[in-house]
């Protein structure tokens, strides 16, 4: 009998306070994700229509290559004059 409460004892004063302190730190960082994540959630629908100009992307490089091309030309021109 002595032995039970022994164990009963040892249960309460270490096996409790031990899960009660791993569960905290397991909860805290948890409770913390789910802050990050709703705000995430709540600030991703607000990049769709900054994301529509990367549709024009390809032209820009397109309109850019061009104007290096044309920018060499000049550059080979005023060479000739000088």
């Amino acid at each position: 009998m002595t032995l039970l409460w022994i164990g009963n004892l040892l249960f309460l004063f270490v096996v409790i306070p031990v899960v009660v302190i791993i569960l905290r730190r397991v909860l805290t960082p948890a409770t913390e994700i789910k802050a990050y994540a709703d705000d995430i959630t709540e600030h991703g629908a607000q990049f769709a229509p900054h994301l529509e100009a990367l549709y024009e992307l390809d032209t820009t490089r397109q309109l850019v290559r061009q104007v290096n091309a044309d920018l060499e030309r000049y550059a080979q021109a005023l060479e000739r004059l000088a």
